[in-house]
């Protein structure tokens, strides 16, 4: 059965809790902001909290089933790090909170950007990115400068394995550069003859998601890296 929207559940007159009369000066907005009608469902609070749970009942996580998905935000991630994720002094900073009073965070992101770049080897790392996707960007446009301050202007490509993440397609072509996909093999993993037939002079890296979304770890992760930067390029994964 499909649920309906909460525009389909609404009905005029229903509502929530009652706030109270506004007994502080309202604060001037110019006329272009301003509405005359506000166009949400109007509904009581029950039916909004049914809804809404109805919905959750039907979600696939990882509380509830099996989640094989490797390369997203739903995969494992142990509770007892949505434990330290959730501790106040972390989420009731405001982004315009009086510096001295942020230094614990602040400790906490220099001490990660250090980890960072030891495990991985670079002289330095940004966790200005917000999300996945954006840090997908951040990469792609940093591989791509790369080679332009190389002087390799030809290189344009990007190889995506087709059991990547949704957004390496489109994070590559919001860089300006073009996709070109590339097929897994009969055990989920990516094409090693597909990969070596496409990287030439005109590809920039190759985009990897590891595992993949299929669940898989790459078996041929050190091979796939050799080969990606015998031709050149650079892989992000």
């Amino acid at each position: 059965m499909i649920e309906p929207t909460v525009y389909d559940l609404s009905s005029p007159g229903r509502h929530g809790p009652q706030l109270p009369v506004l007994d502080v000066p309202v604060a001037p907005l110019p006329d272009g902001y301003l509405r005359t009608d506000l166009p949400l469902p109007e509904l009581s609070e029950l039916d909004t909290v049914r809804h809404f749970v109805r919905l959750s009942q039907r979600n696939m996580g990882i509380d509830t089933n099996f989640y094989p998905l490797g390369s997203c935000t739903m995969k494992y991630n142990p509770k007892v790090n949505e434990k330290a994720a959730s501790l106040p002094g972390f989420v009731e900073l405001h982004p315009l909170q009086d510096p001295e009073m942020t230094q614990g965070a602040m400790q906490l992101l220099l001490e990660l950007q250090v980890y960072l770049a030891e495990i991985s080897g670079f002289a330095a790392v940004t966790l200005q990115p917000a999300a996945g996707a954006h840090g997908e960007l951040t990469g792609v446009l940093i591989m791509r400068k790369y080679q332009l301050d190389r002087g390799e202007t030809q290189r344009t490509k990007i190889l995506v394995p087709d059991s990547a993440h949704g957004t390496n397609p489109a994070t590559t072509t919001m860089s300006g550069l073009t996709v070109v996909e590339l097929p897994s093999d009969d055990r989920g993993n990516l094409d090693l003859e597909a990969l070596k037939a496409n990287l030439d002079d005109t590809v920039v890296g190759l985009m990897l998601t590891n595992p993949n979304t299929l669940g898989l770890f790459e078996e041929h992760i050190l091979e796939i890296t050799q080969l990606v930067h015998e031709a050149g390029g650079l892989v992000y994964g």
